[in-house]
């Protein structure tokens, strides 16, 4: 085994090497992957998603830039010779076709698991710029990718092993790989660090700066460079820069936005406190529990704020750490379940607003802290459990709000993702577990005391009438928590 065994090569073992070239690469798309992945867990989708990607992307990737390589550096050579398709330590891989290999798992991938194909490539793509920016390096341990010839004097700035290495074919070259990896890196910054930050951008904007961007950079310095791949007298790097500037802009402009209209989205329900008001009955039965295991006196208006949303179990462990929580949670159905009847009602405008976005086509589902039995019991005493395709209850996941578990779980069920979803919910936890999965939250304000807890939590909207749902679907948004 040797390191460094020529400049072109990281190591090597017996006849098998490792190119500087496939290290340099495989830094950048590790290192591009970092960023991809937090954006991906933002959207609610688990690190194995950004795995499953990143790999489909980098294989198809580099399959896909060695083809576009081969296709236009000589392609009458490798038909001749296919098996130096393969040789691809010899050099030459082609980033635009990458691109091109990359898109197509990715819009594989996206249909077969129901994801939005736009919102994840807004995750993705701008961080490519950083990969491409990094790999442009193993052009330079190549001794690709370089300008016309220049004098001595051109490096009179540079580091001296940087000249030594623009050395090529007996005289010095101009280091355009060099413009492209500032000029990527940059693109990254702006893109990532300023324009998503401090602008408003939709869906799709994050991959359409990134076409504009890429286009732009790479229009100028394909123009400088010697060793082009050419369709016949035109250079297609820049032929495939001139389509990616015209489609970033009109995208960036809006026109496809304008052509393509968003799908329905999937409107998913808290339920005590949003479609019911089960606040009368969960007091009720708080307050049976404190008369036995503490005082009345002790459940105090702060304390029954807090108990409405979080779980039982959540509650028992705060208020009474020393009983049995199994003891505690059957005793406490028991009390619920008796003051169901008289005391669960539905929310002012709920039945007028269920019945008009069913009547609209619209996919509604439930996704509650209580068990399933509880939450079909208040619905079917109040003739609302009909307009539900999915009902997910605490006992069917494992992980309760503020998880994402419950939401994802019900979109899983209707057969849909969850990149156009609205989850609608009275308490903090709601619109923590909107957050946690990626979709948009509107805070109900059902109880104007709890104002100040559902502003700090800061969802997506808040609306204290139901039927403002109506008029808010009606709307041109993205349903996502970040609105792209």
């Amino acid at each position: 085994m040797q390191f460094f065994p020529d400049p072109q090569t990281f190591i090597a073992i017996g006849s098998l090497s490792i190119k500087w070239y496939a290290v340099i690469i495989l830094c950048g798309a590790v290192l591009a992957y970092s960023f991809c992945v937090k954006e991906i867990k933002k959207m609610g989708y688990k690190a194995e998603t950004a795995e499953d990607l990143f790999l489909g992307c980098l294989i198809c990737g580099l399959i896909g830039a060695r083809l576009w390589y081969c296709a236009f550096y000589n392609l009458e050579y490798y038909l001749a010779n296919p098996l130096h398709i393969l040789y691809t330590f010899e050099g030459g891989l082609a980033i635009q076709g990458g691109l091109f290999g990359g898109v197509l798992f990715g819009l594989w991938y996206a249909h077969k698991h129901k994801i939005n194909f736009m919102r994840m490539a807004d995750a993705i793509v701008p961080n490519v710029l950083l990969a491409q920016g990094i790999g442009r390096w193993g052009n330079f341990i190549n001794q690709e990718a370089f300008g016309r010839t220049v004098s001595e004097s051109f490096y009179r700035f540079y580091p001296e092993w940087f000249k030594n290495q623009m050395f090529i074919q007996g005289a010095y070259r101009e280091p355009t790989f060099f413009y492209e990896s500032v000029g990527d890196i940059l693109g990254f910054i702006l893109i990532v660090f300023v324009y998503k930050k401090f602008s408003k951008p939709k869906r799709g904007d994050g991959v359409y700066a990134y076409m504009l961007w890429y286009g732009a950079v790479r229009l100028v310095v394909e123009g400088l460079r010697t060793d082009s791949l050419m369709l016949g007298r035109l250079r297609m790097a820049q032929v495939i820069s001139v389509i990616f500037i015209v489609v970033g802009l009109l995208g960036m402009l809006g026109v496809f936005r304008k052509l393509m209209k968003n799908p329905k989205p999937v409107i998913l329900f808290d339920l005590d406190g949003t479609l019911l008001n089960t606040e009368p009955a969960i007091l009720a039965s708080y307050r049976e529990l404190f008369k036995k295991y503490r005082t009345e006196e002790e459940f105090t208006r702060d304390k029954q704020l807090a108990v409405l949303g979080p779980s039982l179990k959540a509650m028992f462990a705060e208020y009474f750490p020393d009983q049995d929580a199994d003891e505690l949670t059957k005793e406490y159905r028991e009390h619920n379940r008796a003051f169901h009847a008289d005391l669960v009602k539905p929310m002012d405008g709920a039945v007028e607003m269920l019945d008009y976005l069913k009547a609209e086509g619209y996919k509604l589902g439930i996704v509650s802290t209580k068990i399933k039995e509880m939450v079909l019991l208040g619905l079917t005493l109040n003739q609302m459990e009909g307009y539900f395709d999915v009902i997910i209850g605490q006992d069917e996941v494992k992980n309760g709000k503020p998880d994402p578990e419950g939401i994802l779980t019900a979109c899983r069920m209707m057969n849909e993702g969850h990149d156009s979803v609205i989850y609608v919910g009275d308490s903090p936890m709601d619109i923590q577990a909107a957050r946690n999965a990626g979709v948009f939250s509107v805070g109900y304000l059902f109880n104007p005391e709890r104002r100040e807890q559902l502003e700090n939590e800061k969802p997506n909207r808040i609306i204290d009438d139901l039927r403002q749902i109506e008029i808010l679907v009606k709307e041109d948004l993205t349903w996502t928590s970040n609105m792209m």
